[in-house]
């Protein structure tokens, strides 16, 4: 029996009254999308996929197409087949009816082929580059979110979630409170048993500085797809199970100007083909492979900044004085910095990217990062001084801390394009140039305000 059939009979033999199959896409703004199938379709799925239209990997936050590049209406919006990624089939704990969903990636509908502008296939573009330095990254990723009332106030704002033990919503965070964990253990708890029940590996659990917030972070895997797949499912396993308890979960980047943002922080190392870590300080020249990585972080900040960043609110995030990054500074066990050395034994030596918002796309953010850092290895870069201080105070003007400015930053990006593909930036930024647009194309309450 072939491993996909074997998967589908371990699920039936665990879950016998399963009814309905999910198949997932995360598209390129980070949404899950796809179809529900009935059960009895899933031996067909797990061996020929299932068809669903390609261009759907090319829609904006709201489902929307603009046509880039002539996929959509131009081509006459044919399908591509979604194929399950090994090992992701499982059951919803918070659906009702006994469901099941599996992760896909699409394949082309005449050729079998993998679409080129499908997020998993950038990365594992860039992935593969690091053959030739005879090193493999090892990742995980946190991710912040908001715990809010499912009803919004008048004005449309969100409001943080009432406390299941008083019905009084925070006005501002207790961060690292224990006592805020246990308010929220039922929708937290039944998180983490979801995660455990659908193999996402999660590590520990943290209030955050925000009213309603949280973070959740991830083991790090050897497989920078597999960490990243973790990151996208985790993210549908918190909003589908807060729903089921009648909360929202908000990865909004700023859902409040007051509050602080959410973030999604990568942690990173690179290890030999012995499995040595190559930034530990006794590796030979474990110092200045650390310090190359960061430099090429440094070097591509910029030109993926659409990608960290991908829409007008991330940007409320980039303000002196939030711990978050303002500059391309790094340093040692330093939260005001862009790309901080954590502090942990020789062993577990890595790279903290603090700059991404929780809503980018889990895929195109580490394809980003690891292309910076091979960027900084091969052509052997400095990334100047740590900084031992408070690195947030001002703002680089150079870095483009707007969309508009950061879109304009990708489309001419001239490192970034050696490892993406420029193709790809170029659809990628026509997305995202389309979104933006269609946002600005409504008239906003506070221009009545200021100019009529």
């Amino acid at each position: 029996m072939s491993k996909p059939a074997n998967e589908v009979k371990r699920l039936l033999q665990a879950h016998p009254d399963i009814s309905h199959l999910d198949v997932l896409i995360i598209d390129l703004c980070g949404n899950a999308i796809g179809k529900r199938l009935p059960a009895s379709a899933m031996e067909s799925v797990f061996k020929q996929g299932t068809p669903v239209c390609g261009a759907m990997q090319l829609v904006d936050v709201m489902g929307n197409t603009d046509d880039p590049m002539g996929y959509g209406f131009s081509d006459g919006d044919p399908d591509a087949f979604a194929v399950p990624v090994v090992n992701t089939l499982s059951p919803v704990p918070w659906l009702p009816g006994n469901k099941a969903q599996v992760l896909c990636e699409f394949a082309g509908s005449k050729d079998g082929e993998p679409l080129w502008f499908e997020p998993r296939q950038v990365l594992k573009k860039v992935m593969a580059k690091f053959s030739d330095l005879g090193l493999s990254p090892r990742l995980a990723l946190e991710l912040e979110f908001y715990l809010l009332d499912p009803v919004r106030g008048d004005d449309g704002a969100p409001i943080p979630a009432a406390s299941p033990r008083t019905g009084m919503s925070e006005s501002s965070g207790k961060v690292l409170s224990l006592d805020k964990l246990d308010e929220f253990d039922e929708v937290l708890g039944a998180i983490e048993s979801a995660c455990a029940q659908q193999n996402i590996p999660t590590t520990s659990m943290i209030s955050e500085y925000g009213a309603g917030q949280f973070e959740v972070n991830l083991q790090h895997q050897d497989d920078p797809l597999l960490a990243a797949d973790h990151a996208a499912l985790l993210r549908r396993a918190i909003q589908g199970v807060s729903r089921s308890l009648g909360y929202d979960a908000s990865f909004m980047s700023k859902p409040f100007v007051e509050q602080s943002g959410n973030g999604m922080h990568l942690h990173l190392s690179l290890v030999d083909n012995k499995g040595n870590n190559v930034f530990d300080p006794g590796y030979r020249d474990g110092e200045r492979n650390l310090a190359q990585a960061v430099a090429g972080l440094q070097a591509t900040m910029a030109e993926a900044m659409a990608i960290f960043a991908p829409n007008l609110n991330v940007y409320r995030r980039f303000k002196p004085d939030e711990f978050v990054p303002v500059t391309t500074d790094w340093g040692d066990n330093n939260r005001s910095v862009a790309f901080r050395v954590p502090p942990s034994d020789a062993a577990n030596r890595r790279i903290e990217h603090r700059v991404s918002g929780a809503e980018a796309n889990p895929y195109l953010v580490v394809a980003a990062v690891l292309a910076g850092v091979h960027h900084g290895l091969s052509e052997k870069l400095d990334p100047g001084e740590k900084h031992s201080g408070n690195a947030g105070a001002a703002v680089d003007p150079d870095l483009p801390l707007t969309i508009w400015q950061a879109l304009e930053s990708i489309r001419s990006a001239s490192v970034l394009s050696n490892y993406l593909g420029a193709d790809y930036l170029q659809i990628y930024a026509d997305v995202k140039q389309a979104e933006f647009d269609a946002f600005m194309a409504e008239i906003h309450p506070r221009e009545f305000e200021w100019y009529l």
